[in-house]
Order: structure tokens, then sequence, then C-alpha cells
């Protein structure tokens, strides 16, 4: 695969970036190393070799969802800075 300045400008303008000389130069390089490492892995021999779906072969695994250790109201409120009988107090952060 030919990379040149069109298909950096063109990669740019899809992206929406934009790049100087220098920049076009440095990305050049690393696609050209990046497509000679494609290339490379098409020589690979893999008739044999089932497609990679899934990462790991483990189906929904899943823990029980039981409470430990549970604690009162009065426990989570007790070190809150600003508190009700109830509920905890926090700065408003919606205006209306």
């Amino acid at each position: 695969m030919d990379i040149n300045n069109e298909m950096i400008d063109k990669l740019a303008d899809l992206a929406k970036l934009e790049f100087t000389a220098e920049e076009k130069e440095k990305l050049k390089g690393d696609l050209s190393k990046i497509t000679g490492f494609i290339e490379k892995l098409n020589e690979l021999n893999t008739d044999h070799v089932e497609p990679l779906i899934f990462m790991t072969n483990e189906v929904n695994v899943l823990r029980a969802d039981e409470v430990h250790h549970p604690i009162t109201k009065e426990e989570a409120l007790k070190n809150a800075p600003a508190k009700d009988s109830d509920y905890f107090h926090v700065p408003k952060f919606i205006e209306k």
C-alpha cells in the first residue's frame, strides 16, 4: 500500500485533524510500519484456526447477590459533614 501525502490529507480530513509537513512525514512512517506489520500477519497460515469471537469461554459468571455486613442508617450518617435525621445534605449543583 502506497502511503503518500494525499492519503494523509484524506485521513486528516476524515478525522477533522490538521498536520504540519513534519507531522505528515512522521505519520507516513508510522502508517508504513503498521501496514508492514499487517502484511507480515497475512503471511501466517490460518487455514484451521477458528475465528476468535470472545476472549474467554466463560458465560455469565455472576456472584450471588447477598448482603454482607449491613450498616444501619445511623452508622452511615455518623461521619457525614451535613445531615438530617435520615438524609445526607449536599450542596445544590443544578440550577432551575
